[in-house]
């Protein structure tokens, strides 16, 4: 890879610009989930011990450019510091004097970058301001390279720039997933509509083996190849869209997976009446929410002759039991073969994290991306601004 990590780098007695995303959940004033703060601490820590200074510039929630007093970062220190097992200094305004007066061994967070307009506007002369308060730009945010702004773009074009430990290692997973991957390479999209995961299989069917597609978007493309869907959640307008990516997948000699057999409701509820039945015979009255034992089957036979999986979304209405049985069952398949060397596993997505969590299988996988947006626009092929300026170097 074309970009330098902070093995690259001599950081003894600089200033180390470090982006990061603690943008973390906060209930009551206090923190409610501290994940994305533990993952940035190899980061920091390896940066105090190659003696550096990290300066922490985050976002937290969107105030669009204005000073928006409960959107202050500050509420994320208490939860930082006991990460780090160290103070943290918090700057509020006027960034310059208190870096300068950093001493060694300190690490100093930053107030929301987002209450400056020059940052989601990438405006130079602000990135400016940034690269002058420190010698060498980290970035640790995988999950906000997906966009240029100021702290993730236009910074690392002004200094000695590397990623951090996180950025680094989501990278190599997703490198290893999509870039240069062990086939065959299986990826499963799930979720609710098609519309708006379009770029992503599209762009899949010309990068995997195999394409599994479930969840309610897989009820779209049923329809589209003349199936009774009943009253499930299902984007009919989309079905010429459906049968193009079909024909897309079958000239690239990838092998498109759909339900042959579906778990079909008569209510989107918990314990709702349901029975197992052919995907091409869905009772009028009943909605699908999740894929059957066939189905499951098919798709576990799919893993076991896999050497890499992508994962992102779930396989069906994972929240409401019983209909959590297509999504957890699989992933447990997954992890063990992941367990076993014998699949490299990366999945992503909210709703991804959520389902793997709930099979308690997050630690089974080869890596799991909390990155959102960026994770997605990564799996269409697209370039991410954050990533293409560290590879430009410095």
């Amino acid at each position: 890879m074309s970009w330098k990590t902070l093995d690259d780098l001599d950081l003894a007695g600089k200033v180390v610009l470090t982006r990061v995303d603690i943008n973390v959940p906060v209930q009551d004033g206090r923190v409610s989930d501290d994940t994305r703060i533990t993952r940035i601490v190899p980061t920091v820590r390896d940066i105090l011990a190659k003696g550096g200074k990290p300066v922490l510039v985050a976002h937290f929630d969107r105030p669009k450019g204005k000073v928006v007093p409960e959107m202050t970062l500050r509420v994320t220190l208490p939860a930082l510091e006991a990460a780090l097992g160290q103070p943290v200094t918090f700057a509020r305004e006027d960034f310059k004097p208190a870096v300068a007066a950093m001493m060694p061994g300190e690490v100093m967070l930053l107030e929301n970058i987002r209450f400056f307009p020059g940052e989601e506007q990438n405006d130079p002369a602000f990135a400016q301001d940034l690269a002058d308060l420190a010698d060498v730009y980290c970035n640790d945010a995988f999950s906000a390279a997906h966009r240029a702004h100021a702290s993730t773009e236009g910074v690392a074009h002004l200094l000695p720039s590397c990623a951090g430990r996180l950025m680094e290692a989501e990278l190599r997973a997703l490198d290893a997933a999509l870039g240069q991957p062990a086939r065959p390479v299986v990826a499963i999209v799930g979720g609710a509509k098609v519309s708006t995961k379009l770029e992503l299989l599209s762009h899949l069917t010309r990068k995997v083996d195999m394409l599994v597609i479930g969840g309610g978007m897989a009820n779209t493309f049923l329809a589209a190849q003349g199936h009774d869907v009943g009253r499930s959640l299902c984007e009919h307008d989309l079905a010429d869209t459906a049968r193009a990516i079909l024909a897309e997948a079958s000239a690239a000699g990838c092998e498109i997976i759909l339900p042959s057999d579906v778990i079909a409701a008569t209510e989107f509820a918990a314990g709702a009446e349901h029975a197992t039945v052919a995907a091409d015979a869905v009772p009028g009255d009943r909605m699908i929410l999740d894929a059957g034992p066939d189905t499951i089957a098919r798709i576990i036979t799919a893993f076991e002759g896999a050497k890499t999986l992508i994962w992102n979304g779930p396989l069906g209405a994972f929240e409401i039991t019983p209909f959590d049985h297509a999504t957890l069952t699989t992933a447990r398949a997954a992890g063990r073969l992941t367990q076993d060397g014998r699949l490299v596993s990366v999945a992503g997505g909210g709703d991804t994290v959520a389902a793997l969590n709930q099979a308690q299988v997050t630690d089974q996988f080869t890596y799991i991306s909390t990155a959102g947006g960026a994770f997605l626009e990564w799996m269409e092929g697209k370039t991410l601004p954050g990533v293409a300026a560290l590879e430009q170097g410095n």
